[in-house]
């Protein structure tokens, strides 16, 4: 029997003659004869692998649609994390709110486990968002129409409910257990710099309540990457790989710390705070906060990238690297620098 139809027989291990691996690549083609044929979408005419990021993505095609499968790399979420996030598109979706949503399989799984070589992973087969990323990022009519989503999203999450548990967007998640990650590659100046900051951080936002409406279910990665729009600006909201319950104020921040590190006009970043406020007013405590949930935002992200890069491209963790982003990170804690 080949080896891939060994370890993918539901039950087996790779035993010690196996080589370990941290990380394998699954064929297209036995993507759509094991998992694909277990959807009702007519015959796959082509599946093909379309990009490696915190998950590889599949682009694939029927007579009439395009799809996207997503399998989950064995390092970055448990089972109950993508399970959360499912379900939460689901109900977004069932709610109106425009967002690339999961299918279910004929006997009715969201997520279908795959026994790889390096642990368990998980597929899920996505529909595919209309339009495309937009043409020289965002302008000024989208984000604001960004925005405006965001805020719905936000209000439509208070009522959804999940029977599998998320780690919470806290700022001992996002901000302690980052730190911890970072602080192997930092030197002695670096570490002491980057605990001082955190620290500050922690403080400035301390009186930030854990409550209905600032505290809400958050998409976690907003961005121009992760929405596609139409020719008419119909929008649609993917990848909620980061998705959990936080601050709705920390996915503005987020926004706005991605787009500063993209060098974004300022003018984007006020009209997708004002299509915000527009749906969802703010409050002023959550504008005082800006600032250093974005500083948290930046500090998440870069553990991330940090713990991605350990698996599929540690050569980028150079000097360069983490000197970049600490400059970065430097401006934005800078007292003559304002996000708006």
């Amino acid at each position: 029997m080949p080896v891939a139809d060994w370890y993918l027989k539901e039950g087996h291990r790779p035993t010690d003659h196996i080589f370990p691996i941290t990380y394998s690549t699954l064929a297209p083609q036995a993507l759509v004869d094991r998992i694909l044929s277990r959807y009702a979408v007519g015959e796959i005419t082509s599946c093909v692998f379309w990009m490696r990021g915190l998950s590889d993505i599949y682009l694939v095609e029927t007579n009439d649609n395009r799809y996207i499968l997503r399998v989950s790399h064995a390092h970055w979420r448990s089972r109950s994390e993508i399970e959360f996030e499912l379900e939460l598109l689901t109900f977004l979706h069932k709610n109106y709110i425009p967002v690339a949503y999961p299918l279910a399989t004929e006997d009715g799984q969201l997520a279908i486990e795959i026994p790889a070589l390096e642990g368990k992973r998980y597929a899920s087969l996505f529909t595919h968002a209309a339009g495309q990323i937009a043409v020289g990022d965002l302008n000024k009519t989208q984000a604001q129409k960004l925005g405006e989503i965001v805020a719905q999203l936000h209000d439509t999450a208070q009522n959804f409910q999940c029977h599998v548990a998320r780690p919470h967007l806290t700022i001992s998640y996002l901000l302690d257990d980052s730190f911890h990650d970072l602080s192997p590659f930092f030197n002695d100046m670096a570490r002491t710099y980057m605990n001082e900051s955190i620290a500050q951080i922690k403080e400035q936002i301390r009186h930030l309540p854990q409550e209905f409406p600032l505290w809400s279910v958050c998409w976690g990665d907003p961005h121009s990457g992760n929405v596609h729009f139409t020719e008419t600006n119909e929008i649609t909201l993917f990848d909620f790989d980061q998705c959990g319950y936080g601050w709705r104020s920390f996915d503005i921040a987020k926004f706005l710390q991605v787009t500063l590190q993209a060098g974004i006009s300022p003018s984007v970043r006020k009209a997708f705070l004002h299509g915000y406020q527009n749906a969802q007013p703010l409050e002023e405590i959550e504008l005082r906060c800006m600032q250093p949930l974005m500083q948290a935002a930046q500090i998440w992200s870069w553990a991330i990238s940090v713990k991605s890069a350990i698996v599929h491209n540690h050569s980028k963790l150079d000097e360069s690297y983490f000197l970049y982003r600490l400059e970065h990170f430097k401006m934005l804690r800078s007292p003559d620098w304002k996000p708006f």
